[in-house]
């Protein structure tokens, strides 16, 4: 099971944080600084799998890619195969490039919930749903289209005047 999903940047500011597993929000933080301190100090050429017991409990793994200014990581437990959750970072990464033309930090601050979406179409309370980048996209499209349509839908007249004339 995913227990969470955290994106940051190298300076260590938060840029995602979902936890599939209920943590107050002071208990969150510290966990956040704990995950930075760790991956701040570790050299480039090492692995890419820590042993997360230490930080989030018995039986938890993390898995985190560094790209360009941004850290993308995932914490689970022993029920999910490491490579196969590095592989779903660079599925989310690639959903994410395709959606924004070359994700950037920035795009994550001001599209923070197309970034939800695209989580939530690849993970579901903890589990893997979606691997595919492709079918990602489809259904972040079609929920766009559906927010533009429910945006168009108008309940109540713009102006006054709309009353009277009924």
């Amino acid at each position: 099971m995913i227990k969470a999903v955290m994106v940051m940047n190298t300076q260590g500011k938060t840029r995602l944080a979902k936890f599939y597993e209920y943590l107050p929000v002071e208990k969150q933080q510290e966990l956040i600084r704990g995950i930075f301190a760790v991956l701040c100090s570790r050299a480039e050429n090492v692995s890419n799998f820590i042993d997360a017991e230490s930080i989030f409990g018995p039986d938890s793994r993390l898995v985190y890619k560094h790209f360009a200014t941004l850290y993308f990581v995932f914490v689970f437990d022993s029920s999910e195969n490491e490579l196969a959750v590095l592989d779903l970072i660079q599925v989310f990464v690639e959903t994410l490039d395709k959606c924004f033309q070359n994700v950037c930090e920035l795009d994550i601050v001001f599209n923070y919930s197309k970034v939800h979406t695209i989580l939530d179409e690849m993970i579901f309370g903890g589990q893997v749903v979606e691997t595919s980048s492709s079918e990602i996209m489809k259904a972040v499209e079609e929920i766009s289209k559906l927010e533009a349509a429910s945006n168009a839908i108008t309940l109540i007249p713009k102006s006054a005047s709309g009353w009277r004339s009924r």
